[in-house]
């Protein structure tokens, strides 16, 4: 059965498909390595090969898709070495951010971050001992949340390159939580953030998002090393 891509009249066809398709790729509705058929998605999507075709090659530029010379594209896989790539990237582009945006922002700044954190904090409470990383409500908070960290930023290109990464560091996290025996709470690593980050106190700040990513990378590289053989949670 197709399934409908959001209906916004005032965004571009061409648009509307490609962040489907992204999403749909960085929620882990597609098995890394699964092949990516044109033909297939437009069905699933309801839209021609066009859009599909463009949002594939898209995709392919941010990393989350493999174009396969002559034979297609394929969800880019999830490995090892990919996660340490991804944590050292993030850690230069998000730290840089984070920093340019603590020396420029100014109280709207301030205050998107404080009610980004807090919307965050409610979801938290309602899930309780629940897996956050698949709940698609705490995931949306979360990325705001960290978002909002860089919104200060002065570089639309640091901007857009954080926004890529979170995402490409989502689809391990979710992926990930399907094998992790033990859940990881963030809260507090999140609240000592935002406090550092409105004392202003870069360096400890920078220092801590530091920590925060390389954490993430080092939970998804235990389960890499450790899913082979099993059965997801």
């Amino acid at each position: 059965m197709a399934k409908d891509i959001e209906n916004d009249a005032e965004t571009p066809l061409t648009e509307r498909a490609y962040r489907a398709l992204r999403q749909a790729i960085v929620r882990c509705e597609f098995e890394p390595g699964a092949r990516l058929r044109v033909e297939e998605l437009s069905r699933r999507f309801a839209v021609s090969s066009s859009p599909v075709r463009e949002a594939l090659n898209r995709l392919s530029e941010q990393g989350l898709v493999r174009t396969l010379e002559n034979r297609g594209f394929r969800v880019a896989p999830l490995t090892a070495a990919g996660v340490s790539d991804l944590a050292r990237v993030r850690t230069l582009v998000e730290c840089e951010a984070l920093r340019d945006a603590m020396l420029h922002g100014g109280d709207t700044w301030e205050a998107q971050a404080v009610a980004a954190a807090h919307a965050l904090g409610l979801v938290e409470r309602r899930l309780g001992d629940e897996p956050r990383t698949l709940d698609d409500d705490w995931s949306a908070r979360h990325r705001e949340f960290h978002l909002s960290l860089y919104a200060g930023c002065t570089s639309p290109l640091l901007l857009e390159l954080a926004d890529v990464l979170f995402d490409n560091a989502e689809r391990y996290r979710r992926w990930a939580v399907r094998w992790r025996q033990s859940p990881r709470r963030k809260h507090n690593e999140h609240q000592q953030l935002l406090k550092v980050v409105l004392a202003r106190e870069t360096d400890r700040a920078v220092e801590l998002l530091r920590l925060h990513i390389t954490r993430t990378e080092q939970m998804v590289a235990a389960v890499l090393a450790g899913s082979e053989g099993r059965e997801p949670q």
